[in-house]
């Protein structure tokens, strides 16, 4: 007997599996039980399994019977008309949702013209192989694997209008792209994702070519006559949150203009642009660590007595600041109520980003590469009709990567520019290259997309001809203004006395093995010193039992809290190390610290 189980838990036994089986798909075929269930017999382990979970992955295949789909033009012309819907097709038995594990039992052919007799379902097309971010790439089968997958990866990064309704949104860190276009060379993904409506990125003229070494090794020169236009502009969003929280006790924070006298108080100057209710003004200009929302709070730990300790002393300044290193202008302010009935304030902090050096911007072909220099117009490269290109992009970049799908859209971007008509390009099928070519003769260019330049600063006619056409580039989330850091001096942590971590925090700069080894090899040996002395700390250790010391400052005397008045040394050491010696201890183990000759 064939064990049967139901999403994962057994429910009896059956001596014609296959028959069951089948009667269970043609009943969800005939809309007698619901479309969501898969079922399927795995011989190997005699076990028919039928599922219903949620969580799980489906996907859509036209049924396939004797050979011949289901699916007929009829169908598709009424569907175009508007007759049908795609839930008819699933009510009817035309098209159905497989998961993986029906999948195992399924012979799914990828054309039409593949189909024989044995076949049980036919793909809707064969891009449907890619994802959601790989659909948006075109001619993605002229491209390594590999460079469609990061394509994929970096259209999710890419910075367009996420959402039409941002302005009333408060995500805690967003990018909006000024400028955006609708790319010229485009996928069917386009349309059936309203992606139109959210587009990510520029159609940009790109010449391939070297550019003096500045685009040495993925690096990008960019026009700066382009960047002036509005080219690659977008708009950080920052939100800020502060709560009127209550605590024990019956004390609540206060969301005010800090009074002088409170513990922390930062200086009127602190708080000038604050209007009375504590709250900034929108359109003020801010900067680093400035205060965005004034707030004060009872202090955390208070004693038996200090419950009858009122007025400043009892109060400490906690207002919200602008994040390290950011700069903007507020945008909007929100002011509301949680769900305790608490208030709520929620500051929206804008910083206009335009492109500068360091910023990232990539193709949809894998081909990422940094800002390194902006020309100016008249210092850019330009055709015999005095078309000036907006991004250099260096030929070296295409021989190891083979992303031939990139010059493609290059020329498609050209052919599309001219003819004012996207050119479609979806895996699979795409418009046709000869197609392309021809379009470019009919248009009075080559038909590979080259033509002749001259270079701007001298006006000399270069002696090769450069390919050149559009492209569409998008500018990545990561900004150099966003990760640029530096310190020299600054705030540590409280357990270890070693620099703070990260940017946010003011954070110190590691310096790794391999960093000491440059510095050794440089012969500069002695900034060792000073790279690794960040918690250097000057510890009292008993000359009896080694262990550590105490300072009485009362008395101003030095004690060994087991052998009392001996002699006690002062040793330099690292306070981690310190740290390590009074873990052992609460361990029970006796660290002893053997000092040397002094």
């Amino acid at each position: 007997m064939t064990s049967i189980f139901f999403d994962g838990k057994f429910v009896g036994n059956t001596s014609e599996p296959q028959r069951l089986v089948d009667e269970i798909v043609s009943k969800r075929r005939a809309g007698t039980i619901p479309y969501q269930v898969n079922v399927t017999y795995h011989e190997h382990l005699d076990e028919v399994r039928i599922i219903s979970e949620s969580g799980r992955v489906r996907r859509p295949l036209i049924i396939v019977e004797n050979g011949v789909p289901k699916l007929t033009n009829e169908h598709v012309e009424k569907m175009k008309k508007g007759e049908l819907k795609w839930a008819d097709l699933v009510k009817t038995g035309i098209v159905e949702f497989l998961d993986s594990e029906e999948e195992e039992n399924a012979y799914i052919a990828l054309t039409e013209k593949e189909l024989t007799v044995e076949h049980t379902h036919l793909e809707f097309d064969p891009s449907v192989i890619l994802g959601l971010s790989a659909s948006f790439i075109p001619f993605p089968e002229f491209n390594r694997g590999d460079r469609v997958n990061y394509g994929a990866k970096m259209v999710g990064q890419s910075i367009g209008v996420f959402a039409t309704n941002y302005l009333l949104r408060t995500d805690t860190k967003s990018n909006v792209m000024v400028y955006p276009n609708k790319p010229l060379v485009k996928t069917h993904a386009y349309s059936i994702v309203p992606y139109d409506k959210h587009p990510n990125g520029n159609n940009v003229v790109i010449a391939v070519a070297s550019f003096d070494g500045y685009n040495m090794e993925d690096s990008i020169v960019i026009n700066a006559g382009s960047l002036q236009k509005g080219l690659f502009w977008s708009f950080m969003h920052r939100s800020y949150e502060a709560e009127q929280k209550r605590y024990l006790g019956g004390q609540e924070d206060i969301i005010d203009m800090p009074e002088a006298g409170v513990r922390g108080y930062a200086g009127e100057d602190a708080y000038k642009h604050l209007s009375e209710d504590g709250m900034s003004f929108p359109e003020t200009d801010l900067d680093s660590d400035q205060v965005i929302i004034g707030r004060v709070s009872p202090l955390r730990f208070l004693g038996t007595m200090d419950r009858f300790v009122t007025g400043l002393e009892n109060i400490r300044e906690t207002s919200v600041r602008l994040r390290h290193g950011d700069k903007g202008i507020v945008d909007r302010v929100f002011v509301t109520d949680t769900t305790d009935g608490t208030k709520l304030i929620k500051v929206v902090v804008r910083d206009l980003k335009t492109p500068e050096i360091g910023d990232k911007l990539a193709s949809r072909h894998g081909q990422k590469g940094i800002i390194a220099l902006i020309v100016s117009p008249e210092d850019m490269p330009f055709t015999e009709s005095g078309v000036v290109p907006d991004i250099i992009f260096n030929p070296h970049g295409i021989p190891s990567r083979m992303t031939i799908g990139q010059m493609l859209e290059i020329i498609g971007g050209k052919v599309a520019a001219i003819t004012g008509r996207p050119v479609l390009a979806p895996a699979f099928s795409p418009t046709p290259e000869k197609e392309l070519r021809e379009t470019l003769v009919n248009n009075g260019f080559r038909n590979d997309g080259k033509e002749i330049m001259y270079d701007g600063r001298t006006g000399r006619r270069f002696e090769s001809q450069i390919f050149i056409g559009s492209a569409f580039y998008q500018k990545l989330d990561h900004l150099v203004s966003n990760k640029i850091h530096a310190r020299s001096r600054g705030p540590v942590t409280l357990l270890t006395k070693q620099p703070t971590e990260g940017r946010s925090k003011e954070g110190g700069l590691r310096l790794g093995e391999m960093e000491k080894d440059c510095l050794i090899a440089h012969g500069a040996s002695l900034v060792l010193k000073e790279r690794f002395d960040s918690d250097k700390t000057t510890v009292l250790v008993c000359s009896v039992c080694g262990l550590v010391a105490v300072q009485d400052k009362i008395k101003n005397k030095r004690v060994c809290p087991i052998d009392g008045e001996v002699k006690i040394n002062e040793v330099q050491i690292s306070y981690a190390f310190k740290l390590m010696l009074d873990e052992l201890k609460s361990m029970l183990i006796y660290p002893k610290v053997v000092v040397g000759e002094e």
